[in-house]
């Protein structure tokens, strides 16, 4: 893994190396920046790190803070993959007050990743809105369907690079009100 400009090799983290050592078939690399640990996993290792980050009483991540997506559009050059999304997970350790974040890309041609809402059901409203704003899909995700634009809504995704700024023409259909 080629690590980016600013950022540090977290490879002897101790949590990056208990992944690693649990599971070398889906661990990438693992950085660090400012003190942040981020693990670059394949898309398939989700479940099982997922999984072992919550169950591993060393580790005890039992909160997931964050669930977001990054789109590299334009910019799968620089990554080791020429896979357009970034997934990124952050989660929290209550108990042992530590936190990590996991990374794993997704292709657009194959634009879904398993849900996590089986090991936290916290994810569930958080994979939900990465679903609606950048369209990818969540593999058994109890209930995967639109949570801020309407249900009917098919411009597409709004967080997206290749959306237009100003939206795709619908906004000149609303009546507005005269101000005075």
């Amino acid at each position: 893994m080629k690590i980016p400009i600013g950022m540090e090799d977290g490879q002897n983290h101790p949590i990056a190396q208990k992944i690693q050592t649990a599971y070398p078939a889906f661990y990438i690399g693992a950085t660090l920046f400012r003190g942040d640990l981020s693990i670059h996993i394949k898309k398939e290792g989700v479940l099982p790190i997922g999984t072992f980050l919550r169950d591993d009483p060393a580790l005890d991540f039992d909160y997931p803070i964050h669930i977001s997506s990054v789109d590299d559009m334009g910019a799968q050059s620089q990554n080791d993959s020429n896979d357009r999304f970034e997934m990124v997970y952050e989660f929290f350790s209550i108990r042992k007050k530590h936190q990590v974040r996991v990374k794993a890309r997704v292709s657009e041609q194959d634009c879904a990743i398993d849900s996590v809402t089986s090991i936290w059901k916290g994810a569930n409203y958080q994979e939900r809105e990465v679903y609606d704003m950048m369209g990818i899909k969540f593999n058994n995700h109890p209930e995967l369907k639109r949570i801020l634009l309407p249900d009917e809504y098919t411009e597409g995704y709004p967080l997206r690079k290749n959306f237009p700024v100003e939206g795709r023409g619908w906004r000149d259909t609303f009546e507005f009100l005269d101000q005075e």
